[in-house]
Formats: structure tokens, C-alpha cells, sequence
């Protein structure tokens, strides 16, 4: 089992990794990253949003990164998982 730091930075290094060459630069949204059922899961959007939270600034596809704090695989979330994923203030 890894820690909850671990994971984040995990998630951190994935986002960056995943990163094209064309994408605006990306961060976590680090006030809205949750465990559930043991799998970290960490929002991102562009760094713009993140600073202002207009929705104009806001990508879209985002889905978020999770981190399976028991093994420590990470992976994008998938459009079928969204119940699970979603924040639960949505």
C-alpha cells in the first residue's frame, strides 16, 4: 500500500508524461483530488482554469488520473467508471 502522498505524485509525474506537445500546460486540481475505495483520484484542467475558474478557460475530456494506492498503477479514468470518478458534489 502506498501512501496518499506517494500517489499524488505519482498522478503528478503521469499528467506530465502524458503531456503532448500541442496541450496547454495542465496541473492538478489539487482542492478537489479524493481517495475512494483505495484508488486516489486527481482532477486536472489547464493551469489557466485552475487560476481563475472561469468555465471559458475550462478543457473539456479531462478525465481524471487514478492511482490504485495498493499497487500503485495509475491510469486515466474512463468515461464508463464516471459514477464512480465523479466528484460527489456534482
Amino acid at each position: 500500500m502506498i501512501s496518499e502522498e506517494a500517489a499524488k505524485s505519482i498522478a503528478e509525474q503521469y499528467l506530465r508524461e502524458s503531456q503532448g506537445a500541442y496541450d496547454p500546460p495542465l496541473g492538478i486540481d489539487w482542492d478537489d483530488v479524493e481517495v475512494k475505495e483505495g484508488i486516489l483520484i486527481a482532477p486536472y484542467n489547464s493551469i489557466e482554469y485552475l487560476q481563475t475558474r472561469d468555465v471559458r478557460d475550462q478543457l473539456l475530456d479531462c478525465w481524471p488520473i487514478l492511482v490504485d494506492m495498493t499497487t500503485g498503477n495509475v491510469r486515466f479514468g474512463k468515461l464508463e467508471e464516471r459514477d464512480f470518478w465523479r466528484s460527489s458534489g456534482e
